[in-house]
């Protein structure tokens, strides 16, 4: 299982959150930079004690459906739904 590292950068302005994702598996990782809205964590995340939990959900989401190495370094969690079109049913299952 990966070790999914879920840190809080800057808030851009105040409707819009960043975070630094690292994603370990034995000794390799990989590390992303993901933003989320607070409409979308309103829409989405609303059942999650926090932005990060939220985003690490993401990330376990993900990691079900493709290898580490196939997230894209940089990403909002909006275009998550544009690859995976389960993605806003299960996300809310996930809480």
């Amino acid at each position: 299982m990966a070790e999914i590292t879920v840190t809080r950068g800057a808030d851009v302005e105040h409707f819009l959150s960043r975070f630094h994702v690292t994603v370990t598996e034995g000794t390799e990782s990989t590390h992303h930079d993901v933003t989320v809205s607070a409409s979308d964590f309103e829409r989405l995340g609303a059942n999650y004690q926090s932005p990060e939990e939220f985003v690490r959900s993401c990330f376990e989401f993900l990691l079900e459906r493709e290898p580490k190495e196939s997230i894209l370094p940089s990403f909002d969690v909006a275009v998550i739904g544009s690859y995976f079109s389960e993605f806003d049913t299960k996300i809310l299952r996930f809480a």
